[in-house]
């Protein structure tokens, strides 16, 4: 168990959810299967985390999205492979 970001309590445990992404280019959007997610049985609220979704963000950027299909899972998306090695545009850590 581990802290909820929500509601503070000693309630959450990791898990996997599916979500769904917006390409950057507005396109279209992909239905993300496995992404590590927390989910809190005292509030009931379902997050994934601010670092995976930056990892999630970051990979679309970096990644030729029109070889991906409309279904991917997490570690798929996380292994195809990238135009450069990271996101550049980030100024920040």
């Amino acid at each position: 168990m581990k802290e909820c970001m929500w509601c503070n309590e000693e309630a959450a445990e990791h898990m996997t959810k599916t979500g769904y992404w917006e390409l950057h280019d507005g396109t279209r959007a992909l239905q993300i299967d496995e992404i590590p997610a927390v989910c809190c049985s005292s509030c009931g609220m379902e997050y994934h985390e601010d670092h995976v979704v930056e990892e999630i963000e970051d990979q679309l950027l970096l990644i030729d999205t029109k070889k991906l299909g409309k279904v991917v899972s997490f570690n798929e998306l996380m292994a195809t492979e990238r135009f450069l090695k990271k996101n550049y545009f980030k100024f920040y850590n």
